[in-house]
């Protein structure tokens, strides 16, 4: 793959997001998948830095190869590309419980300081009912059981908040030791990708941290799209924009979705 960058101009930060999610599945060998644009992410880092990254999916199949973007966990094309198709509790008891997939890659409507993730419900203020959302799926086994857990997701203080309307899934607890009280043999989230840059947590508190702005991005942006006072680190590395390569192969996926 030709490392020849693009400008600022030429992509979009969806792009630049799902780009960089993308990379950083680089080196694994197995990912659970959630649809949106955590699949979005893996089906263009299987296009571009990692084609032997075997997908799986919640609806049990393994090592699907579709050519486009799927629109479910039921999409025929995760079948009919995959390597196997096995039941549903098989994919949860024994591949994913018995911690035998890699990465775990999910996007959220909400998450907090710690990476805890909402996806079930949210408050949509005085005299106005809930807003309910798709729920838990299997978020909750992935999170806990994957060996360890990518995010990606849209950064504004709508999505990153001070606390969630639900704790649906846990990352990090409220810190570095509830994982491990409550025997979660995975290392919980490592990564969050958003379109404004990536943060990862703590290795002391597990708070999350402003590690790399995209480019053109600044701290200051960052910060006031996060609903709590976001720590950020000593040195903010700033990430690469895509290459000519990387985005083809992005705009291909999503033209054949639409097709």
């Amino acid at each position: 793959m030709s490392e020849a960058p693009v400008t600022e101009t030429e992509f979009t930060r969806d792009e630049l997001m799902e780009v960089n999610a993308a990379r950083a599945l680089a080196g694994a060998k197995t990912c659970f998948v959630g649809i949106g644009l955590p699949s979005t992410a893996a089906n263009l880092a299987r296009a571009t830095v990692n084609p032997d990254l075997v997908l799986i999916y919640e609806s049990g199949t393994i090592g699907s190869k579709p050519t486009a973007l799927p629109l479910s966990i039921g999409d025929g094309e995760l079948a009919e590309t995959a390597d196997a198709v096995v039941p549903v509790p098989e994919m949860f008891n024994y591949w994913l419980q018995g911690g035998r997939i890699d990465v775990g890659f999910l996007g959220a409507a909400q998450v907090d300081r710690y990476a805890n993730i909402n996806t079930t419900v949210v408050n949509r203020g005085p005299d106005r009912p809930e807003g309910r959302l798709p729920g838990a799926g299997g978020a909750p086994e992935i999170a806990s059981n994957c060996g360890k857990v990518l995010m990606v997701l849209r950064h504004s203080t709508r999505n990153f908040v001070r606390a969630l309307d639900f704790v649906t899934t846990l990352g990090h607890g409220a810190g570095p030791k509830d994982r491990a009280a409550l025997g979660m043999p995975g290392a919980g989230p490592t990564a969050v990708i958003t379109d404004l840059g990536v943060l990862r947590p703590d290795p002391e508190t597990a708070e999350l941290v402003l590690t790399e702005l995209h480019p053109g991005v600044t701290v200051d942006q960052v910060r006031e799209a996060t609903g709590w006072e976001l720590r950020v680190a000593d040195e903010v590395g700033t990430t690469a924009p895509p290459t000519t390569e990387e985005l083809a192969a992005l705009r291909a996926l999503k033209a054949a979705g639409k097709r």
